[in-house]
Parts: structure tokens; C-alpha cells; sequence
């Protein structure tokens, strides 16, 4: 079995950008015509292939091409929004229309409106964000085959396949609004992943990898990709329950993501204008250790969370939001800062390439500071408070003792909350897991409960 190279196109575009300028413009026109005292518009349009092979056959085959636009206008204080996704002048006219009619029977709202004039992009920087990839249908399933195989193959365990998928997708986004302001920017993305069932004496178990990027030539190959989901489903066979217990953990990177998502929920202008956060007045406050800095960078070429403005046109920017284990500001968008008495941090959409400090140790240095404690490589079930940070899921992962893996284990919970996990952060590792808008190590965790048999 060998990987088959697959051709890389130059940065040429199938998009017509003029076109989609041309539909915002007419958005903004006619809304103005209508009477709107201010407005703003998008158009997106996105185009791709997918596919999903199962045991070397075609599960799935996709192409897809989507566009759509939509219009938000104001009348005074009052709001009213429509899309759709026909881009005929007469459709146009009629989306606009409605959008104007909706706004004249909400009610008003002191906080409505567009994201400042000044504060506006004045600048569109090229981000290195679209890399299309030049693949046929025929190239995608030979790449699916070759990664869903070399799985298969590498340990006589694995059992089953849940299959394995390959993904190109690009897509070009314009925003305009009545300030003058007009952007757009084009933007790919390419996955490759894999997810297979391992079986011996005690059971089944299953796992999977991935890898995603804007550029096709820095995805893994489809050979590790399915050696790897292979690894991963073989450790996982002959998992044990833990009795209850307290002990020091450690999330790994893809698990340790999701922690920093909890904390973007409770930094969001939404839980923090309706009281709904654990974190509501908190800046200025220490909420985690002195050695820990997050910050984001919007701004970083060819990075998968890198956008010139968010969702409102606001120019995007680098920021500490951590410094020294120090809350230094939120999450917010125009609405929720106006309904704050604070400005926009530019984040209409989400946060753009969040990072967290590491440490200068390996993830086996992070077992062996811990000693005896459990490594958790997966979580589930939503039992995540963000109004009083209250902290409990499901998980697998792995015990150690001495600092080394001793079993894998199964049907745990993890009980804490947000407050003393962030708290108690001892060490960040240096394997940065970058495959998507928010960049972790794996995080040690001074003490959780784990609750087992």
C-alpha cells in the first residue's frame, strides 16, 4: 500500500468576489431605501467534497456548493433580520423588505445597533488563509482507503471500522455595512481522519484521529492518520473501573481544549449581561496560577482560527486575556458590551486563535510530576454549570502509578468545579494540539474526585 500524491492547485479562485461585493451593495442600498437608519449585510459562500469509506467501500460521497445572504436593519432602536439564499435582484428586494417590516414591529432596544463606526477594519491584511485543494472524487476515496487500511492492518486487535473520511472545503465570506465598510476574505479547509474498533478477551473498544489544516500539504498522511487511530483503539482494550477516589489528573490536549472552551462560555458578554457566570465580575481577579498566560492571536498566518474582522467588521486584534494567572477582560461582541457599559473586544462570531502558556515539560514529565493519578483522554455527558462552575462528566483514560500507564479505564466520573480546575492548575506540557481556534497542552490538575465503583 503506498500514498498516492495528490496535486495542490495554485491560490486560484472559483469564487466571484465582484459578484458577491456587488449583492451586499444592493442589500445596503435597498435597506437604505426602505427607510433603515442603519444596516448590515453578508454573503458566504462555500464549495466542497467529502467522503466516507467504510471496510474499503463508498459509504458516502458528497459535493456541495452553498450560498447564502443576510440582512440585518435598523430603525431607530428596532431590529429586524431575513436571509436567503437566492441572489436574483427580485429575491434580494424581497429579503431586504422583510427584514425592514420585522424591524418596524419589534420593540426597541436600547443596545441595538451596529458595532462602532472607528472601530471598524480600516485594513484587510492577507492572513494566508486559502490553500484549495485540487481533489477529485476518485483521489478522495483512494486517500480514505489508504487511511482507513493502514488502520486495519497495523494490529491484528482492530476488529471493525467505523470508517474513514476525507474533506476539502473552501469558502469566501463578505461583510458590509452602512458605516462603509466592505471586507471579504477567502478561506479553506482540508481533514483527513479515521475512527476504528479494536476487540480482545475483555471487550470492544473504539477511537479515532484526525488532522486538519487550510494547506493540504500539512495534513498528516493517510498512513498516520490510520496507524494512529489504531494505537489509540488497542490501548484503550481491557479497560477497568476505578473505586472513588481523590487524585491528582491530568486532561490531555484534545480534553484540556474543552476546559478552555468552559471557560469562553463564562467569559461571553451573553452569561455575563444576564448574571448567567461564575465568573461575573471577575477581572482584575487571580482564577489561575501566576505561570499562566492565554491570549489571542487573530492575526497569525494560515492558522485555522485567523480572521482580519470578526462578524461585525470590527478589526481583529492580539490580547492577553490571562496574564499571570490574572483575568485581564471578556469575550464581547457590540450588544453584549453596550449592555456591559464596556467596548467590543472585537469577537462578533468567537474567539480567533486563543492560546494558553505551557510549561517547559514533555507529557511524560507531566506523569511523572504526577506520580499516581488517572490521564484522561476522553469526556462526555453535559454536566457543566457555567452559572456556578459546578464540574461533572464522564471519562476513560488511562491510571498511572510511579509515572507510568499501568490500565486503561472506563465508566468514571470527574467531579470539581471550573473555579478550583483552573485553581489548580500545576503544569501545561508542550504538546500543543493546534488542530483548531483553540491551542492547548496537556494540562496537569493538583486533585480531583473520581468517582468509579
Amino acid at each position: 500500500m503506498s500514498e498516492k500524491p495528490v496535486p495542490i492547485t495554485a491560490n486560484a479562485t472559483p469564487f466571484d468576489v465582484e459578484r458577491s461585493l456587488g449583492v451586499v451593495e444592493d442589500m445596503l442600498a435597498e435597506a437604505r431605501k426602505l427607510g433603515a437608519t442603519s444596516a448590515e449585510a453578508g454573503v458566504s459562500v462555500e464549495a466542497g467534497l467529502s467522503v466516507n469509506v467504510r471496510l474499503g467501500e463508498v459509504d458516502t460521497l458528497e459535493h456541495n456548493r452553498d450560498k447564502g445572504l443576510g440582512i440585518t436593519v435598523y430603525v431607530g432602536k428596532r431590529k429586524g433580520s431575513a436571509s436567503t439564499s437566492d441572489f436574483s435582484p427580485k429575491a434580494i428586494r424581497e429579503t431586504v423588505r422583510a427584514a425592514c417590516d420585522i424591524a418596524r414591529f419589534t420593540e426597541e432596544d436600547t443596545y441595538a445597533g451596529l458595532a462602532e463606526a472607528e472601530l471598524m477594519a480600516s485594513e484587510i491584511p492577507d492572513l494566508d488563509l486559502y490553500h484549495p485543494w485540487n481533489l477529485s472524487a476518485e483521489q478522495a476515496i483512494a486517500l480514505a482507503r489508504d487511511c482507513e487500511a493502514s488502520g486495519r492492518e497495523s494490529d491484528p486487535r482492530i476488529s471493525n471500522s467505523e470508517g474513514a473520511s476525507v474533506s476539502s472545503h473552501d469558502g469566501l465570506r463578505v461583510y458590509g455595512n452602512s458605516h462603509g465598510f466592505r471586507g471579504h476574505y477567502l478561506s479553506s479547509r482540508h481533514s483527513l481522519s479515521c475512527t476504528l474498533i479494536g476487540q480482545d478477551g475483555a471487550g470492544m473498544q473504539r477511537d479515532y484521529w484526525y488532522t486538519v489544516s487550510r494547506k493540504p500539504d500539512e495534513l498528516e498522511s493517510a498512513e498516520v492518520v490510520g496507524r494512529k487511530a489504531a494505537k489509540r483503539t488497542v490501548a484503550r482494550l481491557g479497560a477497568r473501573r476505578l473505586g472513588t477516589c481523590e487524585v491528582p489528573v491530568i486532561f490531555q490536549a484534545e480534553v484540556a481544549r474543552g476546559l478552555l472552551g468552559h471557560l469562553l462560555r463564562a467569559l461571553s458578554g451573553g452569561s455575563l449581561y444576564r448574571k448567567a457566570s461564575f465568573l461575573l465580575d471577575h477581572l482584575g481577579k487571580q482564577i489561575f496560577p501566576a505561570n499562566v498566560q492565554i491570549d489571542e492571536r487573530p492575526h497569525l498566518p494560515g492558522s485555522l482560527g485567523s480572521a482580519p474582522f470578526d462578524n461585525e467588521g470590527v478589526a481583529t486584534r492580539a490580547r492577553e486575556i490571562v496574564h499571570q494567572g490574572i483575568l485581564q477582560g471578556y469575550v464581547l461582541d457590540s450588544y453584549a458590551a453596550r449592555r456591559l457599559g464596556m467596548q467590543t473586544t472585537g469577537n462578533a462570531g468567537g474567539v480567533h486563535n486563543l492560546f494558553i502558556s505551557h510549561d517547559e515539560v514533555t507529557f511524560d514529565d507531566l506523569c511523572r510530576h504526577m506520580g499516581t493519578g488517572l490521564i484522561v483522554t476522553e469526556v462526555m455527558g453535559q454536566g457543566i454549570n457555567i452559572v456556578t462552575g459546578d464540574y461533572s462528566r464522564g471519562a476513560s483514560g488511562f491510571w498511572v502509578e510511579n509515572g507510568e500507564v499501568q490500565y486503561p479505564v472506563e465508566e468514571i466520573t470527574l467531579a470539581s468545579t471550573l473555579q478550583d480546575i483552573f485553581s489548580g492548575v500545576q503544569a501545561i506540557a508542550d504538546d500543543m494540539d493546534r488542530r483548531g481556534n483553540i491551542c492547548t497542552g496537556s494540562w496537569l490538575i493538583n486533585q480531583m474526585t473520581v468517582a468509579g465503583e
